[in-house]
């Protein structure tokens, strides 16, 4: 298939070399220059207006993938959809709000065309490892693109279809609320072996015994006792650690539904607290475990 990738970031570019590899037509897409000169070093067609980008089809149906920040989506949107023809695909695989891709679905429809969300999970191992793909929106618009999903899930990803508009990114944010909580869970676990009653315990040596399937063996777990390998004191990390909104947005959606979540509530305070300087060793290995899966910066307020 033919796809041009709008953005790219971490993610933006492993989707686009991971396509390109299994025979798709990709256009890359960004607004630093840099970015798709390395694309176009891969053998990618490189684009460096919108116009371009829709000229490269040659008359054929234009699907567009935007992997964008969530608060550029709408700005994004209405430039796309000057320029691209009725019956286009457009598909955001960001984080964005679920109540706003309903709108955004919408506008996009009555411009003639179809918006289709993509909860993409899978951060900077995605492109070895395969993503997750949570997808809302119109369902025969889901098969025409489902080539492209069914390679971006290779080797040990998976994607399945949700419904409607903006329940693809619901899934995807009620899969970031359980990664707050859970991640705070693991992270207090290590800081109390670290600070408890005994001293000098080796803390990656109790992770690897957890991760030969005892029940808390997980990837979070990997990426955390590996980082403590490297690292054992956390030095050089500031502890303040990023909400990217999801977990808001699904706190927000539990209040509105009369859903109590406890544990996600204060993973995200615990984040917000951080942000404000209330460290430790706990809030440190969030930014780790941040920065293993996703490439976060570890200390990005510096």
């Amino acid at each position: 298939m033919k796809i041009a990738i709008a953005g790219l970031g971490k993610m933006g570019k492993q989707i686009a070399q991971k396509l390109h590899e299994d025979g798709h037509i990709v256009i890359a897409y960004n607004r630093s220059v840099g970015a798709i000169d390395e694309m176009k070093s891969l053998g990618i067609l490189g684009a460096h207006t919108r116009e371009e980008v829709v000229n490269l089809f040659n008359g054929e149906q234009v699907i567009i993938w935007l992997m964008v920040p969530a608060d550029v989506v709408d700005k994004e949107l209405d430039e796309w959809l000057k320029i691209i023809p009725k019956d286009s695909i457009l598909i955001d695989g960001g984080n964005s709000d679920y109540r706003q891709t309903k709108e955004h679905a919408e506008k996009v429809l009555q411009a003639g065309s179809v918006l289709l969300d993509v909860g993409t999970s899978g951060g900077v191992w995605g492109y070895k490892n395969g993503f997750s793909m949570m997808v809302g929106g119109d369902a025969k618009t889901f098969k025409i693109i489902e080539p492209i999903l069914k390679t971006l899930e290779k080797p040990f990803g998976a994607y399945r279809h949700f419904g409607e508009s903006g329940s693809g990114h619901y899934v995807k944010m009620v899969h970031n609320a359980i990664e707050y909580g859970m991640m705070e869970s693991i992270a207090e676990g290590y800081r109390l072996l670290k600070e408890g009653p005994y001293k000098n315990l080796d803390l990656a040596s109790a992770g690897e015994v957890w991760q030969h399937r005892s029940v808390i063996t997980s990837w979070l777990n990997e990426l955390t006792l590996n980082a403590i390998k490297e690292n054992p004191e956390l030095k050089d990390v500031d502890g303040k650690v990023a909400e990217s909104g999801e977990a808001r947005f699904a706190l927000e959606t539990a209040k509105d539904f009369k859903i109590e979540m406890p544990s996600i509530q204060s993973a995200f305070d615990v984040r917000l607290e951080s942000q404000k300087g209330n460290v430790n060793f706990a809030t440190k290995l969030l930014a780790l475990m941040r920065n293993a899966f996703g490439g976060h910066k570890i200390n990005p307020h510096t």
